[in-house]
């Protein structure tokens, strides 16, 4: 699918807090109930408009905050309907919706992202495809792979790619945050895995000499109109993200230059509507400052942009409603370095797996915390319960500070602090 698959036009906007002809105040619409789509909703209510959720959880985030709560799965005829029935623009909260139900929307609302687009994120196939069609313009290509889907295809980078080991075997769907992933050292490994992972379509992508990854959050509206966010430095911890660094320096400024550069360029490739992140690793190539790799993309907000909550004039959600309703895009302006740190649900249990109570007065009498907690009712290991921001006046105190919650809550990722 080329880029001339996803040109977009000016759509009419939904200004907030408008009534149209039927006397129904503008309200907008998202598939999913997690935390992002809590965040998208807070954003909308707070320029006035209305909001509806569809997602099936009674007790989601999202639509527990919401002004409507359609109960229904994402794929339910009457459910969608209802939606659209309400909503003047719609968009989702994550990748994983149905694509067809966004296609469905689409027949009679503004949807942003497409269904195009969000079925090239859900398919590491398609989305690499993608990144290689685009590498002439943007500048960033992605880490060598194969893709294997019968066992005609596992044979034949067994006999044909030897290079592409070691290596880290992907499902083409359904993986986030480490899940779906094996990585391989040999031939033998390759095969058994693959086997593991039930003999699915996947990628090996061959592994790299990393010494950084990153992000960069873009927007862009139906007319083509772009801004960005500076990319953050992140570090992951068993595949999930544990800090987000936000601040002038966290990468070096040719590197960082680059990267919001090809991450525009995705986004225009791709005639993408919406709040999109593009991850980069940073690789070792024997240049001053390493070289660039693209490695996936998200069609929404992500989870390393939390902290433009606290530390930007226009949030990450902010501009994705902006983006949605075809408002004006504003170049959103960070007022302060910031630190990001992820609380999973391992923070709400001792180190004898006894539930315990975060040691919120603590943390909360640090300078600059910013806490944000996304209402969800039981904590798990690896689950996402929240995420804590700090900002400060200067990056040395922001460390600081940020060092002293991590410990506080027993945080991995203190050594990149």
């Amino acid at each position: 699918m080329s880029a001339d698959n996803h040109v977009t036009t000016a759509m009419t906007p939904v200004y907030p807090g408008s009534v149209d002809a039927a006397g129904q105040r503008a309200t907008l619409g998202v598939l999913g109930g997690g935390q992002l789509g809590r965040m998208f909703v807070h954003a909308a209510q707070h320029l006035g408009y209305l909001t509806a959720v569809l997602e099936p959880d009674a007790q989601s985030p999202a639509g527990l905050v919401s002004h409507h709560h359609i109960r229904t799965g994402y794929d339910d005829p009457a459910g969608l309907a209802q939606l659209a029935q309400l909503c003047q623009a719609i968009t989702t909260e994550f990748e994983n919706v149905p694509a067809q139900a966004l296609q469905t929307l689409a027949l009679t609302r503004p949807v942003a992202p497409s269904a195009a687009v969000v079925g090239i994120a859900q398919n590491r196939i398609e989305e690499k495809a993608h990144f290689a069609a685009c590498a002439a313009v943007s500048g960033v290509s992605c880490a060598p792979y194969a893709v294997i889907e019968t066992a005609a295809k596992l044979q034949a980078v067994l006999d044909e790619r030897a290079d592409l080991l070691p290596g880290i075997l992907k499902t083409a769907r359904m993986g986030y945050d480490g899940k779906g992933q094996v990585r391989v050292k040999s031939a033998a490994e390759l095969a058994t895995a693959w086997a593991e992972l039930g003999g699915v379509a996947c990628v090996l992508e061959k592994m790299l000499p990393l010494t950084a990854e990153c992000s960069v959050l873009v927007a862009r509206g139906w007319d083509g109109q772009v801004v960005s966010f500076a990319p953050q430095r992140n570090v992951h911890v068993d595949g999930i993200l544990a800090v987000t660094h936000a601040y002038e320096g966290n990468l070096p400024p040719a590197l960082a230059t680059r990267a919001r550069d090809a991450a525009v360029s995705i986004a225009h490739h791709l005639g993408y509507v919406g709040v999109l992140c593009v991850e980069f690793f940073v690789v070792e190539d024997g240049s001053a400052h390493g070289g660039l790799v693209v490695n996936e993309m998200a069609p929404r907000p992500h989870n390393s942009g939390h902290y433009t909550l606290d530390a930007c004039d226009a949030s990450q959600f902010d501009l994705q409603v902006h983006a949605m309703a075809g408002l004006p895009l504003p170049q959103p302006r960070q007022h302060s370095p910031a630190i990001m740190l992820n609380l999973l649900g391992e923070v709400w249990f001792d180190a004898t797996g006894q539930p315990q109570e975060p040691d919120w007065r603590s943390v909360l009498s640090l300078p600059g915390t910013h806490l944000h907690l996304y209402g969800k009712a039981q904590a798990r290991a690896g689950r996402k319960m929240g995420h804590l921001t700090i900002t400060g006046p200067d990056v040395a105190s922001v460390k600081t500070v940020a060092r002293q919650a991590a410990g506080l809550l027993g945080l991995p990722g203190l050594d990149a602090i």
